[in-house]
């Protein structure tokens, strides 16, 4: 699993609070995968990603690539059951 430094900057983006509104879906997808998810297109706009034996299913944002609020939090949701925590990437 490598994480940069962008990468540790969407995790904290992802938890921080109040809850951001401007994080890039791209930048999501790919914290997902250097933490090591598996992903697997759906249809339309579906994605499902499964991490730590954990699934999640979310919609890439169109035509907008910011992820909405509620979104994200759906998103840490999923980090948090897959084990995930901000400190653990901390620089």
């Amino acid at each position: 699993m490598i994480v940069n430094v962008k990468h540790r900057r969407t995790l904290s983006a992802i938890f921080s609070d109040p809850i951001r509104a401007n994080i890039l879906w791209d930048d999501i997808e790919s914290l997902f995968i250097a933490l090591g998810a598996q992903k697997k297109e759906g249809s339309g706009s579906r994605t499902r990603f499964t991490l730590n034996d954990v699934h999640g299913l979310f919609h890439r944002p169109h035509p907008r690539k910011e992820v909405i609020k509620p979104a994200i939090k759906d998103v840490r949701r999923f980090l948090i059951e897959a084990g995930i925590k901000e400190e653990d990437y901390d620089e």
